[in-house]
């Protein structure tokens, strides 16, 4: 395997929680999206943190197949301040903090790939915290992990290690099958 941040199996329908160090978030994503893309899943990549164009650049780098990211980005219509370039495999959110578009979001892409094996990389919980209070962080990702699993859909949660409060990572750890730290 690539990169020990990264599960060693990407199990169908299984949730993690994937801790890794600050400097290394952006290499832990793209060998996620690596070793997911190479399991032979489709990932769909919802972004706080990095714009998606940044990402897809990253990705394309790494060797990733582009055809195989779907992306709900949260971060690039806000730093923009406007409407960015059109992308068939995108779906913009206007605010990082905009859940409910989020959760739509997710809930059509998932609807388009019906039949596909999926996995949800979400980059980062960490960041979110800037945008959100802890409480609604874990709603969303409650919400999050139940229609995953109600879809059979795998998801790895990206978060920095030491960068969530012991509430919020007590309540994750929860939500998820495995947590794995770097």
């Amino acid at each position: 395997m690539p990169d020990a941040t990264v599960p060693h199996v990407i199990e169908e329908g299984e949730i993690y929680l994937l801790l890794a160090e600050p400097n290394a978030m952006k290499k832990a994503s793209v060998a996620l999206a690596g070793e997911i893309t190479s399991a032979g899943y489709d990932a769909i990549v919802i972004t706080t943190n990095q714009p998606s164009p940044i990402l897809r650049m990253l990705y394309k780098k790494a060797g990733i197949d582009p055809q195989s990211i779907w992306y709900i980005d949260a971060i690039t219509r806000y730093s923009l301040g406007k409407e960015p370039d059109s992308d068939p495999m995108t779906t913009y959110i206007n605010h990082p903090s905009n859940l409910t578009d989020m959760g739509i979001a997710v809930t059509g892409i998932l609807k388009k790939m019906e039949g596909r094996k999926a996995c949800i990389i979400l980059d980062s919980v960490s960041t979110m915290l800037i945008y959100l209070p802890t409480q609604n962080i874990s709603k969303f990702m409650h919400f999050v992990t139940n229609r995953l699993r109600l879809a059979g859909v795998a998801g790895v949660f990206l978060a920095a290690e030491k960068g969530l409060d012991p509430d919020l990572l007590m309540q994750l750890s929860t939500f998820v099958d495995t947590v794995i730290e770097e």
